[in-house]
């Protein structure tokens, strides 16, 4: 069973690109590949140390497997690991990036306070810039942040006490 997801790519006006992924339950392997390597503890965080789970009650992350990987059909590199605030997710909304509406057609279950979610490293810089950058688990966002994202602004908006 194929689903689509609703991609919001950050920088001016919101795009929506449907993006097809297999489902969580599908057995098939080969159409779950969540990046090119099926050993994840190779896989770095911004600190250099093996990617961590960012959450999994909702299920995150681009393949939905609760950790902030990426590949190559992940066009939005949703490897922010954020804790989400009201100022953030008003400001997404405003955005054109409504998160807190479940979308279940998207298996999306929108998302409330304190719901940690990998976000797009776009979408966190530009809300950096404006000054509604969620925290994050540094241990929990993958190293490609750091394409988009200043390492020291990572760690000012640290989560400092992960629940």
């Amino acid at each position: 069973m194929k689903k689509y997801l609703p991609i919001y790519i950050s920088g001016g006006i919101a795009l929506i690109a449907l993006l097809a992924f297999a489902s969580a339950t599908h057995s098939n392997s080969n159409t779950m590949k969540a990046n090119e390597n099926n050993d994840n503890s190779d896989i770095k965080n911004v600190l250099g140390t093996s990617l961590q789970t960012c959450c999994t009650s909702p299920m995150t992350g681009f393949y939905r497997n609760g950790r902030c990987e990426t590949g190559p059909t992940d066009y939005g590199t949703h490897v922010v690991c954020a804790e989400m605030t009201q100022d953030f997710l008003d400001y997404t909304k405003n955005r054109g990036n409504d998160l807190c509406t479940p979308r279940p057609e998207y298996s999306f279950p929108g998302l409330k306070v304190g719901d940690k979610w990998c976000l797009c490293a776009l979408r966190w810089q530009e809300a950096f810039e404006a000054g509604f950058a969620p925290p994050v688990v540094l241990q929990s966002t993958h190293k490609k942040a750091l394409k988009y994202i200043r390492l020291e602004d990572l760690k000012k908006h640290e989560l400092k006490a992960v629940k």
